[in-house]
């Protein structure tokens, strides 16, 4: 059964969920706000009336007060839909606000009343939350109410008798508006901004990945390429190194033997990883693709790299007892041979491979004694070129395996131990690399 490589290249459009979020909060923000404005519309109305003894047109102003909470109630049931909010809705929303703002301005006062600056308020929100004409729009509503209100108003029994400080009723008023305006700019721009932070990092964090799986792309196309053209050579040295051995002058000497032997051993590896280049190109499949199982793959494997790898111990513990049936992927078994030359390169001496299964998730460990991972290697692990190597190159084979690891719907995470050494932790989910399991039986060490 052939595995193509389509689970390596997938096509994703992470802004589109990030904007649906941000749409989402925005509402819940307008909505908080409009339950503010409803209990402070109704302390105003009944302390004016009631303690500071101004008549007021009651039923009229509750009227609205009660128009907004049905408003507010169904933006509720709106938001718990979870669906996309565009940023018209929003609109709207401020619209309804500014609109039941003058209404009540209209009935008290008018542009007398000092509880006119909330338009400030409004208008600050829909600068956070708005873009280009719309938020325009709103100030220019805004500014046109408030042109309107100084002109056209029911009448309020509150002079504007500045020189009585604390003990006039407009001055109190102008106070309790300030601190209005600037407690609740403060909470809710804070709280926008900082939704708006979120978004923007998470759609850099987009753009990057994105970046990423361009040069992906692009070494995959050189990588390709780059083995089309080995692929002569090697066959060419393989085809001497056999005639080599059978001219009698070299067939006498056994050093000469064991020599073209050797390098007969290495142009075979070299012509295996340019098979496997191809093969997770797509451009070969078929022969070195096969049904296996997940331990049977990883014991292979491990023994595959231990026998091409010049190394003093290397401790294999597969602690899996259910094993599944897989098809054995080119792409999978480079990405751990990339962890594996990492921790050889650190720890020449030790590596130890931990292979176990936590439910639907495989998870393989690779541990070394070697100096660990610098602080800066280690804030920015699966990064291009971040390497503590010092050589061209460096840190693509994290790069890649991290990238791998991901499209297998899993992880890789690398720690320094405590007692020294480095930890590097392979995720996958075992739906993205398993057949459905046909009762293989229990395999473990």
């Amino acid at each position: 059964m052939n595995r193509s490589p389509e689970p390596f290249h997938t096509t994703r459009n992470p802004a589109t969920p990030a904007n649906a979020s941000a749409g989402l909060r925005n509402l819940h923000q307008l909505i908080q706000l409009r339950w503010i404005a409803v209990v402070g519309q109704l302390l105003t109305i009944e302390a004016t009336h009631y303690g500071l003894g101004m008549p007021l047109p009651l039923q009229a102003m509750r009227s609205i007060v009660a128009g907004m909470v049905l408003f507010n109630l169904a933006s509720l049931l709106r938001w718990r839909t979870r669906r996309n909010v565009p940023d018209f809705e929003i609109f709207l929303g401020l619209l309804v606000d500014v609109a039941a703002l003058t209404a009540q301005l209209y009935l008290s006062g008018g542009i007398g009343n000092p509880f006119v600056f909330l338009y400030l308020l409004q208008i600050a929100v829909s600068a956070m939350l708005l873009q280009g004409g719309t938020m325009w729009f709103i100030v220019l509503v805004a500014s046109s109410c408030v042109v309107l209100l100084a002109q056209h108003s029911q009448p309020l029994p509150l002079t504007t008798n500045l020189h009585e400080g604390w003990a006039s009723p407009y001055v109190l008023g102008l106070l309790v508006c300030f601190m209005i305006n600037a407690i609740l700019v403060v909470i809710f721009i804070t709280r926008i901004s900082h939704d708006l932070r979120r978004r923007d990092a998470r759609l850099a964090a987009a753009r990057q990945r994105a970046a990423e799986e361009e040069h992906i792309v692009r070494m995959g196309l050189l990588a390709s390429g780059a083995a089309h053209e080995l692929g002569t050579p090697l066959a060419t040295m393989a085809v001497i190194l056999g005639d080599w051995r059978r001219i009698p002058a070299l067939t006498t000497d056994p050093v000469l033997q064991e020599e073209i032997a050797e390098m007969q051993t290495q142009v075979q590896r070299c012509k295996a990883i340019v098979s496997g280049i191809l093969l997770t190109a797509g451009e070969t499949r078929g022969e070195d693709s096969s049904q296996t199982t997940v331990c049977q793959f990883l014991d292979t494997l491990v023994t595959d790299w231990r026998a091409t790898r010049s190394i003093d111990t290397l401790v294999y513990d597969n602690r899996i007892q259910h094993d599944s049936p897989m098809v054995a992927d080119t792409a999978l078994q480079q990405m751990v041979f990339n962890v594996l030359d990492n921790a050889r390169d650190a720890s020449p001496h030790w590596v130890a491979v931990r292979a176990q299964r936590d439910d639907d998730t495989l998870r393989i460990v690779v541990t070394d004694r070697g100096p660990g991972f610098s602080p800066e290697v280690l804030a920015q692990i699966g990064t291009p070129y971040q390497s503590t190597k010092g050589r061209p190159g460096g840190g693509l084979g994290l790069f890649l395996s991290m990238n791998v690891a991901r499209t297998l719907g899993g992880s890789l995470v690398a720690r320094n131990r405590p007692e020294g050494g480095a930890e590097v932790t392979i995720t996958m989910a075992l739906a993205t690399i398993a057949l459905q399991d046909t009762g293989q039986g229990t395999h473990g060490h």
